[in-house]
């Protein structure tokens, strides 16, 4: 598949990029994107969350009446979770929610992304670009250009590239990330995919 290459003023060059098939064509796995997806946001997870327990609440541990004859129901002591100030009955504890996948399984669903953002037209090739100074206006302007302004975008680079990042970061709506770093949640929630155009050569490196 062949896209326009577009310059820093949203111009087409007159130059296009052939996409290799083997990982921008052929249908996508859903499946595997929920598995990324999946994994990707349970590793998200802190997993810090904690509530007392009957043992760790600090009360006397009296037994407020005596078990029969008073009418009313049973009860232990204070701390018990029937009252305020109680403690919690099989509440959350500190845990891992890390999950794992195959390497193969995490770079079929790369390339399952990079598929479904290409059949749906949503990728956008530019030639590559650089900042003498780091300024957001530039950044900001950049993605006006390219019809991507106001809309979560995802911009591609081949290296790291001080001042293009730093232009970006300001900016809520979109993130810039290297080639090498791309993963399947942050493909799918960009609108757009705005790939320079020597980052293609390193994603194809990278998931070949």
């Amino acid at each position: 598949m062949k896209l326009d290459v577009f310059n820093i003023q949203g111009e087409k060059t007159g130059r296009a990029v052939d996409l290799p098939d083997d990982v921008f064509g052929g249908e996508p796995n859903d499946h595997v994107l929920y598995l990324a997806v999946k994994q990707y946001l349970a590793n998200q997870r802190q997993g810090t969350h904690k509530s007392k327990e009957r043992w760790e609440i600090a009360g006397s541990t009296r037994k407020l009446h005596k078990q029969k004859g008073t009418g009313g129901s049973r009860k232990g002591d204070i701390n018990s979770p029937l009252f305020p100030g109680g403690a919690r009955v099989f509440g959350p504890r500190p845990r891992d929610y890390e999950q794992k996948l195959n390497k193969k399984v995490k770079r079929l669903a790369r390339k399952s992304a990079l598929r479904t953002k290409v059949k749906s037209g949503a990728v956008v090739i530019v030639e590559d670009f650089n900042f003498d100074t780091p300024k957001t206006k530039n950044f900001a302007d950049l993605l006006g250009k390219l019809n991507t302004g106001g809309k979560k975008s995802l911009v591609v680079v081949s290296e790291q590239n001080h001042n293009v990042f730093l232009s970006s970061r300001n900016i809520p709506t979109t993130k810039v990330v290297r080639a090498q770093d791309l993963n399947t949640y942050e493909i799918l929630n960009a609108r757009t995919l705005v790939l320079s155009e020597s980052s293609i050569q390193k994603i194809v490196e990278t998931l070949a």
